[in-house]
């Protein structure tokens, strides 16, 4: 991967970052941490799954999952739509992915908030109210285009972009301030900042978009972050961390999760990886979002050359051509103000 400028390198290590992390995490997400030891033993490098894995089954080694896809799905509908999100497109992007999905054999569908709120569409529901109940991290583990496509200040214009891409299906304050979070730390890092550097606005962003949405579920996802980043830094053990921040698909607990494992990392994004494919419960979100952030601070130059081959070779992934048309559009937006999204009734 020949990075042409710096953004254009964070760009790219923001998307092939999510998609390392999401495939190391495909063969462990939802296993006790117990069961990963006895499965795989330690994750060191991809891995398939074991046979039969209640959710991966049918994947292969370094096969990405819905997080990467869903992710460039987005990314994609934010390129077609010159970074205007027309949310109608986006529900039907949504169902015909998982039709698709289905067609494959695999078993790897919608998360429980966006299935909700697609069903719930359908079923007549205006799509402004499809997502007020939706508080998992299903928003987060696909925020990544957004954080790339718009600039980090104004915050406050970065963060009507979040809500824009999380309201049809997590349109609460607990999903969109966690989904902010992660945005805001890869739009920092696009612009040269280092991890560390990011985090103060980051949890700025947590605490604007918690206002943001329905007030359903978590009401302190900046302080849940802030704490994570703390305990972390303390000099547990991965063990311990897990167990007291948590690692489900719940917002409040894989989002800090996620900044946690960056921390332990010392923000090398591969490292950060790799904690999270071992992490257990929701693995390959963890690492999606671990990796899209971690790599974002540092460029796809900073991950082993092999692993980014290994994870192409697995998958189709235009990462360099996503990353330029994502960054044309940070540049419209820096140039001529964010667009704005299509209203919905």
């Amino acid at each position: 991967m020949n990075a042409q400028s710096q953004d254009f390198d964070r760009a790219c290590g923001a998307l092939i970052g999510m998609a390392i992390g999401d495939a190391l995490g495909m063969p462990s997400q939802t296993l006790k941490r117990a069961d990963i030891i006895r499965h795989y033993g330690q994750i060191t490098d991809f891995v398939a799954p074991v046979d039969d894995h209640p959710v991966s089954h049918g994947l292969s080694a370094a096969e990405v999952t819905d997080d990467t896809e869903q992710t460039l799905l987005l990314a994609t509908r934010l390129i077609d739509g010159n970074g205007v999100l027309d949310e109608r497109l986006w529900a039907k992007d949504l169902i015909a992915w998982e039709a698709d999905v289905r067609a494959r054999g695999l078993r790897d569908l919608l998360g429980p908030s966006t299935k909700t709120a697609l069903e719930a569409m359908l079923n007549g529901t205006s799509p402004a109210e499809a997502g007020r109940h939706g508080t998992t991290n299903g928003a987060a583990m696909r925020i990544a285009p957004v954080g790339v496509a718009t600039p980090c200040l104004p915050l406050n214009a970065l963060i009507d972009q979040v809500e824009l891409a999380c309201r049809l299906t997590h349109n609460t304050g607990e999903a969109i301030a966690a989904a902010a979070a992660v945005a805001s730390v890869i739009s920092s890092g696009i612009e040269g900042s280092s991890f560390d550097a990011t985090l103060p606005q980051a949890i700025k962003a947590a605490e604007l978009g918690q206002e943001r949405g329905y007030a359903e579920g978590d009401r302190q996802i900046a302080r849940k972050i802030s704490d994570a980043i703390a305990f972390a830094r303390s000099g547990v053990s991965v063990e311990e961390f897990a167990d007291k921040i948590g690692t489900s698909v719940a917002s409040h607990e894989a989002i800090p999760a996620a900044f946690g494992v960056v921390i332990m990392a010392g923000g090398d994004p591969w490292k950060a990886t790799l904690i999270a494919a071992n992490i257990g419960d929701d693995t390959d979100t963890i690492g999606a979002m671990s990796g899209a952030m971690a790599g974002a601070c540092i460029g796809a130059s900073g991950f082993p050359t092999d692993k980014i081959v290994k994870v192409r070779q697995a998958n189709t992934l235009p990462i360099e051509q996503y990353a330029t048309d994502l960054l044309t559009l940070r540049e419209r937006s820096a140039s001529q103000g964010q667009p704005k999204g299509e209203a919905i009734s």
